[in-house]
């Protein structure tokens, strides 16, 4: 059972990778501490729950394709709405006053989720049954749950090139070492910013739309998310890939063992791993210091 639990805790932490990605592009970035990501966690998840519901008699790769790339776009689309009345006032103002607007906009679209899509929950469990499972070592698990953890090593990769091997990456990273730096060089500033945060509330719609063929889309959906993303940035380092990736780990792995032996101690484990982190290494473990 030891090697479920480890694939469980890898599952586990795909999700959590893509949905740091995103959070950690947002705040790297453009220097965002934003409580209204797990809110986007959750319109890609209705989305795609109410596209998979849509296109129940269509192929599962077009039902697939059109649901996770349709609540990637929406997603994206909110981020830049977002972004574009709101957010961007909120660059020079001081902590207190991003966490006030950003839970209201959390508040905000969890009101506008029951408007469009209404309160009860949302299954959409069509590619999970179709994908069915295969045995590993005597035990059978899903291959969804396989093709999850693929889609987060594909996103990764995806990352990596663009900040690492492209023009756009570059000017994005010099924004996240010197904002004042990079403006007086002549990037374009205003264009970036609203590329990272659409970009980063992307990564959380398909966080999201990737969880809702295992567990429905209900309103609230995108706390939990949130809280464990930013246990994972408290982990691996503001602005870090590696960080990301290795948080993630770390908090998949150790979630998915101890609920399997010690469920109440899953979340005071987490916060105290954290804990330890800030106070050995308080930027994280591949963050700048």
């Amino acid at each position: 059972m030891g090697l479920i639990y480890a694939l469980n805790g890898l599952y586990f932490a795909a999700f959590l990778f893509l949905t740091s990605l995103g959070l950690n592009i947002i705040l790297g970035v453009m220097g965002i501490l934003n409580l209204a990501h797990g809110s986007l966690y959750a319109v890609g998840g209705f989305m795609a729950a109410f596209l998979i519901g849509l296109m129940a008699q269509s192929s599962l790769p077009v039902m697939m394709l059109v649901a996770f790339l349709g609540a990637v776009v929406v997603a994206g689309m909110v981020g830049f709405v977002l972004e574009t009345t709101l957010i961007k006032h909120m660059y020079q103002r001081a902590l207190e006053y991003q966490l006030l607007i950003t839970f209201g906009i959390l508040m905000l679209i969890e009101d506008l989720i029951k408007l469009i899509f209404g309160g009860e929950s949302r299954y959409a469990s069509a590619p999970f049954d179709a994908m069915g499972s295969l045995d590993i070592m005597g035990h059978t698990y899903s291959v969804y749950f396989l093709f999850v953890m693929a889609v987060a090593v594909a996103a990764g990769l995806f990352i990596w090139w663009l900040m690492v091997r492209t023009r756009l990456g570059i000017m994005l990273r010099a924004i996240e070492m010197d904002r004042e730096m990079a403006q007086a060089m002549g990037i374009p500033m205003r264009s970036l910013t609203i590329l990272a945060f659409m970009l980063g509330s992307a990564f959380a719609g398909l966080a999201g739309a990737l969880v809702v063929p295992t567990t429905p889309a209900v309103l609230g959906m995108g706390m939990d998310p949130l809280i464990m993303a930013f246990i994972v940035v408290v982990i691996g380092g503001l602005g870090s890939l590696r960080g990301a990736f290795l948080g993630a780990l770390i908090v998949g792995l150790t979630r998915s063992f101890t609920i399997a032996y010690f469920a109440e101690l899953e979340m005071p484990l987490l916060f105290l791993i954290a804990v330890v982190i800030l106070v050995i290494r308080p930027e994280g473990l591949f963050g700048q210091k």
